[in-house]
């Protein structure tokens, strides 16, 4: 294999990974349950409407952390390590409850007042569609994280990029036929599905967990 060919698939490789660590994150396919919900008694072009706005918005708040994340960091004075394990801990969180089954993670949800607002109000493509749920803290931090890692590497850092981006392409798809998704899987499939997104979710998040011990006391 020479030497070019090596990098490519080192490329399409990092690729994948972040994809599916981005995938499982997102977890679009938890949300689609709460999309239904909220567009109910609505028209398909008011559907259409709020997916679109809804993934543009997440997509543009995910790519202003992607690039900005790693300066504010260095600003702060936050060493690599701390954001590893403190990306875990918050991946431990959302996954465990994705592994439960249980509507909707603590770290991304509502009060009971913004559920309220969000019922009664025209426009949910900001809130919470965008916000939570499409990018919420954790797939903040791991986009960050992510960067961080690259060390300035800008083929590693493109890749960061087409993976996200892919993922807002799925989320889009996935949104704009929710409500058959969502009647063909049921809230079984559902239920199953964000299991097995969070069992894997958890041994990321230890692995991010165990990097930061390791970096921070061992290196």
């Amino acid at each position: 294999m020479s030497l070019r060919e090596f990098k490519i698939l080192n490329f399409i490789n990092s690729i994948l990974v972040i994809f599916l660590a981005l995938f499982f994150t997102i977890d679009v396919i938890g949300v689609t349950p709460i999309f239904v919900s909220l567009t109910s008694n609505t028209s398909a072009d008011y559907r259409r409407r709020m997916a679109i706005n809804g993934v543009l918005i997440a997509s543009l708040i995910l790519l202003l952390f992607t690039l900005s994340g790693a300066s504010i960091l260095n600003i702060l004075g936050i060493k690599l390590a701390a954001f590893r394990i403190a990306g875990g801990i918050l991946l431990l969180l959302l996954s465990i409850d994705m592994v439960l089954a249980k509507p909707m993670s603590a770290i991304r949800t509502e009060t009971k007042e913004e559920q309220e607002e969000a019922l009664n109000k025209r426009d949910i493509s900001v809130f919470p569609l965008a916000i939570p749920l499409l990018s919420g803290p954790a797939t903040i931090t791991m986009l960050i994280l992510f960067m961080k890692q690259t060390q300035g590497d800008i083929v590693q850092q493109l890749a960061i990029l087409l993976a996200l981006a892919a993922n807002m392409l799925i989320c889009w798809i996935v949104l704009k036929f929710s409500a058959s998704i969502s009647k063909f899987l049921g809230k079984t499939g559902i239920n199953v599905l964000n299991r097995i997104f969070g069992i894997l979710l958890t041994a990321l998040a230890c692995q991010f967990f165990i990097d930061g011990i390791s970096e921070a006391f061992f290196k």
